[in-house]
């Protein structure tokens, strides 16, 4: 899928890889079941970052309420991973996406100085599989509720 298919009411790319804890997520596994937010950000440990998965830790329980599915993705590994969750008590399984397919097949890729990296996006999709939120930086939670809303 080329990153200029994803939009909003289009069908988000299949995905198939590991947790920071080892276990495999898969995006078909929701479907019928939950819609779930995808937020792609550039690095564990470091300042944006820490702010932008620490606020979704902050409102996890409205998450868990709404029964909305997040998940952090980039290309740290597992012990990256486990350091940042660790150090900042974070409740969101940390997705490993180390040759960064997940991240391209979503847009969050950009280049700088000839070095491909991730971008901050969120991506929220629908139990269907459709995507129904797409924003580049960190939204605030509450607009990530309002969209999604229609869709638990």
């Amino acid at each position: 899928m080329n990153t200029k298919d994803l939009s909003i009411g289009g069908p988000a790319p299949a995905f198939n890889i590991k947790d920071h804890h080892g276990q495999t997520v898969k995006l078909e596994s929701f479907r019928e079941k939950q819609p779930l937010v995808l937020i792609f950000y550039p690095g564990d440990l470091t300042p944006g970052c820490t702010i932008q998965l620490c606020a979704i830790r902050d409102d996890w329980k409205k998450f868990q309420t709404a029964n909305i599915a997040v998940f952090g993705i980039n290309h740290g590994d597992a012990d990256s991973h486990n350091k940042f969750a660790k150090k900042h008590t974070l409740p969101l399984p940390l997705l490993i996406d180390p040759q960064k397919k997940v991240s391209a097949k979503y847009g969050a890729m950009r280049s700088f100085l000839g070095i491909r990296l991730i971008r901050r996006r969120v991506v929220g999709i629908d139990k269907h599989g459709i995507v129904r939120y797409i924003k580049n930086g960190m939204p605030k939670n509450a607009d990530i509720f309002k969209a999604m809303k229609p869709y638990v």
